[in-house]
């Protein structure tokens, strides 16, 4: 039985959502074409302003206001989409999500005990386990994971841990 103990932070949620998002290929579609499309609708309207008007300040203008919404938007899309990942949680939730988490593997389900209380995911139920730089990921669903930040780890050797968990969910699954 393997335990291991980390800390679940605010900037952890954000960072598996913004992966979530950059793996999701329609919402990347949407990223670009707001990125590409709307200058390029401005930069039309200040070409149709310079050829009939002939005003260069009003065409610099549009200009300058379609480059800076193209360099923009990404990053202000990016702070509205931390807003709304925030939003779907209510303070009850956040409370019960943020704090020191507690994995230990059983023979037959992965138990967890966090500020939320305690959890038994059975291992038939978990999908893959995924391994980044700073996070490790144990998918439960298409769209849940348990989130485990490298830097966060209090107790237990994660190695060890991870290499275990994949064991049993790869023998499970096959």
């Amino acid at each position: 039985m393997l335990e291991l103990e980390y800390e679940f932070r605010e900037q952890d949620l954000v960072h598996f959502n913004e992966l979530r998002l950059s793996q999701n290929p329609e919402m990347q579609k949407k990223i670009r074409q707001n990125r590409l499309l709307v200058p390029g609708v401005m930069l039309v309207f200040g070409l149709f302003y310079y050829v009939y008007y002939q005003d260069m300040w009003t065409t610099a203008y549009i200009t300058l206001l379609a480059l800076g919404w193209g360099i923009a938007s990404p990053f202000v899309m990016k702070i509205d989409m931390r807003r709304q990942f925030f939003n779907q949680y209510t303070k009850a939730e956040k409370a019960a999500m943020f704090g020191i988490h507690s994995l230990t593997i059983e023979p037959e389900f992965l138990q967890e005990r966090s500020p939320g209380g305690k959890h038994k995911t059975p291992w038939a139920e978990m999908l893959r386990v995924e391994r980044h730089k700073d996070y490790v990921y144990i998918y439960v669903a298409i769209d849940a994971a348990i989130v485990i930040p490298r830097e966060t780890v209090k107790k237990g050797d994660l190695k060890a841990f991870v290499k275990q968990a994949e064991g049993i969910i790869d023998r499970v699954a096959g």
